[in-house]
């Protein structure tokens, strides 16, 4: 299991239903799989830079989980293919070093 931070951009325009329905199904996915959910953040309606795909805003959600690659591979094909997701992005966060083998490494003694 890997950690993940997934940000979604959802058209705007669409009912408040509609978003919940797809944030849903990425969790449902994620659980499904066997991967652990993390903080769901919605951080809701923000104007773009920039006009992306003749919109000008956009429904902003932040998901952290854990999970095995395959899974976030699925999930990248699944919000790909979703007409309700304007934008999508799937970051592999840094593993924590907790373990006593990396206090004693020399890289550990580096820094």
């Amino acid at each position: 299991m890997r950690p993940y931070e997934l940000m979604i951009i959802l058209d705007a325009g669409l009912e408040e239903e509609a978003n919940r329905a797809v944030v849903d199904r990425v969790t449902e996915l994620i659980r499904a799989r066997g991967g652990s959910l993390g903080r769901v953040d919605r951080w809701g309606r923000r104007r773009f830079a920039y006009e992306l795909k003749h919109r000008w805003e956009g429904y902003y959600v932040v998901i952290q989980a854990s999970s095995d690659p395959a899974t976030v591979a699925e999930l990248d094909r699944i919000l790909f293919l979703a007409d309700e997701v304007i934008r999508h992005k799937v970051i592999r966060l840094p593993d924590v070093v907790s373990s006593p083998e990396a206090v004693g490494s020399p890289a550990a003694e580096a820094g």
